[in-house]
């Protein structure tokens, strides 16, 4: 009967009359990436465990000897001691094992009221929930950075543009500070999506729930979940929260991504607004004088990346009847590497905002360009009285002698500026200049330096 038993061993139980081939163990595998898990799925257990007992579906003594194992366990993790095993398929099978080996029984009797499917299911909203609490951080340390970079600039002139063409003068704090909104809708919706991770499907077993007496809410409240999930089949085959997760991280990288366009043209030498710290950039195995951005070329690269990864899962649920499926396994990947790649680019980004360096002189130079100031001489007619559509064109023929004569707006005589209207009197060059045009535009949201200088006070303490 030993003999026998230890052949049928081979097998995956009882219930098969031959192995898994080795081909298959390899394709179905997951232990090779899964094994981050380890340290949720430990506490995930140890929490299951602790209802367990307290129900009394196992015994205090058994309790007992899963907490000294799970500890040892922990231990061999951390210490990289481990020895992770092919044949036990995935992160969760293989610390049961190790825990079996080590307290016998009571290994085998943790089990008990559960499935996989919502053991999986539980450790992969406990990883999310400490993922975005970091992202969270970051998004936080990444606009701090950008704060502190606008208000050193809350007074410099630079051109904005639409249509990559010239179109008024703006200040370079507010310009950062478009940047610090979107980031601050990111922290909102990672915010948001987490309300729905903190939700535990631990308890729905397979699909259907356990006949055993268990406690859902007792294993929520020390896991630090903030409720149940409600249906049995929803908890196991749910992963609308790892797409919503996914979704949001796909707009934190487009909101780098076009940072990333706008540092990489800035620090062109035919723009040349800006210039990034060495240790972000690299050179030219061939050409000496390069010095190339890498690191914004690269987060734009791995926006595409990101993106991806949301297609993918979006691909993975979009046929999968209820409840849980082995497609399933293949959600890991994508979202962890989506986790990956959000932290690196976030924890760097954060510090090369820091490693910004401005160059006021080219900015302003810019400013004076493309007749930054047509629509401040038009709201000056409209002031005066001229119906805006009619300044509109007056300013237009202005512009147009400019082209011609290769000058400013501001350059023109007051004599000639009163060829296009009548309405325009000395005053007229108060408008005309930068530093006007920009302070002009003094209400909440605009660029005037002490619109941005209050801007940047109220995210501040919002951030306390």
């Amino acid at each position: 009967m030993t003999d026998q038993f230890s052949k049928k061993s081979e097998a995956w139980s009882a219930r098969f009359s031959e192995p898994v081939s080795d081909l298959v163990k390899r394709y179905t595998a997951s232990v090779f990436f899964d094994n981050r898990l380890a340290q949720v799925d430990i506490q995930g257990s140890l929490a299951h465990a602790e209802m367990l007992a307290h129900q009394g579906i196992i015994s205090a003594a058994d309790y007992a000897e899963i907490q000294r194992g799970m500890a040892q366990i922990k231990g061999e993790i951390e210490a990289g001691q481990f020895e992770w095993l092919l044949d036990l398929e995935d992160v969760h099978l293989n610390i049961e094992k190790r825990l079996t080996e080590l307290v016998g029984d009571a290994g085998k009797r943790l089990h008990t009221g559960r499935s996989r499917n919502d053991q999986v299911a539980t450790d992969i909203r406990l990883y999310m929930r400490g993922a975005v609490d970091d992202i969270l951080g970051l998004l936080r340390e990444l606009r701090i950075a950008l704060l502190d970079l606008a208000e050193q600039h809350s007074d410099t002139i630079l051109p904005g543009f639409t249509h990559m063409q010239v179109a008024q003068p703006i200040t370079f704090g507010h310009h950062v500070l478009a940047y610090v909104e979107m980031f601050g809708r990111d922290a909102e919706r990672m915010a948001d999506a987490r309300k729905r991770i903190n939700r535990l499907p631990l308890g729905a077993a397979a699909l259907a729930g356990t006949t055993f007496p268990i406690d859902r809410l007792r294993v929520a409240k020390t896991l630090g979940f903030d409720d149940v999930c409600r249906n049995s089949l929803d908890a196991v085959s749910d992963r609308d929260f790892a797409i919503e997760f996914c979704a949001a991280a796909a707009l934190v990288m487009t909101h780098i991504s076009r940072m990333s366009e706008e540092l990489v043209i800035s620090m062109s030498p035919r723009v040349g607004f800006i210039d990034i710290a060495d240790r972000f950039c690299t050179g030219s195995s061939i050409m000496p004088q390069k010095k190339n951005p890498d690191v914004p070329e690269l987060a734009r690269g791995k926006t595409g990346r990101v993106n991806g990864h949301l297609i993918s899962l979006l691909t993975l649920m979009k046929g999968q009847p209820l409840a849980y499926n082995k497609d399933n396994q293949e959600d890991k990947e994508p979202l962890f590497d989506t986790v990956d790649t959000l932290t690196d680019t976030l924890r760097i980004f954060a510090d090369m905002a820091r490693g910004i360096s401005v160059k006021p002189d080219a900015m302003r130079a810019a400013a004076l360009q493309g007749y930054a100031t047509a629509t401040d001489l038009a709201d000056y007619l409209v002031k005066k009285g001229l119906p805006f559509r009619d300044a509109h064109e007056a300013v237009a023929h202005a512009v147009r002698t400019c082209v011609d004569k290769g000058c400013d707006l501001a350059d023109l005589s007051l004599d000639e500026l009163r060829a296009f209207s009548s309405l325009i009197g000395a005053d007229v060059f108060d408008v005309l200049t930068l530093e006007g045009s920009v302070a002009a535009r003094d209400h909440i949201g605009g660029t005037a330096p002490n619109q941005v200088r209050a801007a940047i006070a109220h995210i501040r303490n919002e951030l306390k």
